[in-house]
């Protein structure tokens, strides 16, 4: 299953540079947290876990893989990208294909670093990028809907069902506010939303750029983002692109020593892919073993058939039942043995719906 985050933003507010520290801090970090790269422009990271390392440590596995996330580096956006402007046709139908956006802002100061705008004011810089996703969505909507009003005065239900939902959306965007605040009925409005693939529709991470100093505690800028993201139910964090590109090529130890001193306990990079995970709506659950102990990701009330389908489409199809362990209760007892033996360990049916920190074990025939 696989899920993408879209890093986008204007030129030069440390986009790439973060993109290039992902995917080399990543790779850097084979043991734990493998790093591959799909395309030119998109990278795969392990998603940082320490109740993995825990589980492997219980079962002495002899390999852990850490679920993973998808990040892809769009090109730049220029105003005008909804009409073609610039790489406008290529960029917008990048972020189509991702499930959420990572909104990269730039929040220094650096006379060094040129700005497009030559100002840094990264409110403004995240309207600009709002504006042409708005307007890309507006082009589209003011034909579907009332192309599917004509159908519904006609008795077409689908056409109903569209009319009423992306006819809520359009409003919305007309009032100059992004399509994510569409608010579907019931569960036919859902998946006709889901199906219309806005660009505002998608959930948003606000990247603030700081320069070294503000890392631990950000700057006047990022107070702004951060009550912009308060303010739209979206999410912020603060991280540095230049500490992020010196901690590459280092150990652990040096790593931990380096953020140690910069008041930083833990790498800026960790938090976007956390918070990207947590922006999907997913959750973590575990396979145990002897030869490797594996985090997997399905979305957030997921059933126990759908998490067994993760990890093959027969587990799914064949799905009898599954073993399940709490993960407190996997660490606490020393693991599977002492789990059965206190009995926390659970023979959970098709109706189960998984939890976070699951450890399970899948019973199934085809």
């Amino acid at each position: 299953m696989g899920f993408k985050c879209g890093i986008v933003g204007l030129p030069n507010v440390g986009k790439s540079t973060l993109f290039n520290a992902l995917t080399e801090t990543q790779a850097a970090q084979a043991a734990n947290y493998p790093f591959c790269t799909i395309e030119p422009n998109v990278g795969q990271v392990g998603v940082p876990d320490p109740r993995l390392d825990k589980l492997a440590e219980i079962a002495g596995s002899q390999k852990i893989i850490p679920t993973q996330l998808s990040f892809v580096d769009i090109a730049g956006l220029v105003r005008g990208a909804s009409k073609g402007e610039g790489l406008g046709n290529q960029f917008l139908g990048n972020i189509r294909e991702t499930d959420a956006i990572v909104h990269v802002l730039r929040c220094f100061e650096n006379d060094d670093i040129q700005h497009v705008d030559n100002r840094v004011d990264p409110i403004s810089d995240a309207e600009t990028v709002e504006v042409e996703l708005m307007l890309s969505d507006l082009e589209s909507l003011e034909k579907r809907v009332p192309a599917a009003a004509k159908k519904a005065q006609q008795g077409d239900k689908e056409a109903k069902i569209t009319a009423s939902v992306l006819g809520q959306a359009l409003e919305l965007l007309r009032e100059g506010k992004p399509a994510r605040l569409t608010e579907p009925k019931d569960e036919d409005e859902a998946r006709v939303f889901a199906q219309a693939q806005l660009l505002t529709a998608k959930p948003v991470l606000y990247v603030c750029n700081v320069e070294e100093e503000s890392a631990a505690t950000g700057n006047a800028f990022s107070e702004k983002v951060f009550a912009k993201a308060k303010a739209e139910g979206a999410t912020a964090v603060i991280v540095s692109a230049a500490i992020e590109a010196d901690l590459v090529g280092m150990d652990t130890e040096e790593r931990a020593e380096f953020l140690s001193e910069l008041g930083l306990a833990e790498t800026g990079l960790a938090r976007i892919i956390r918070a990207g995970y947590d922006l999907l709506g997913l959750l973590t659950f575990f396979t145990v073993g002897p030869k490797e102990a594996r985090a997997w990701t399905v979305n957030k009330g997921s059933k126990a058939p759908q998490a067994a389908g993760a990890i093959h489409s027969d587990f799914e199809r064949g799905f009898i039942r599954a073993e399940t362990i709490a993960y407190d209760d996997y660490v606490t007892l020393g693991g599977e043995s002492g789990a059965r033996d206190a009995g926390k360990l659970r023979q959970e049916g098709k109706e189960y719906v998984v939890k976070d920190g699951d450890v399970l074990h899948f019973k199934f025939n085809v």
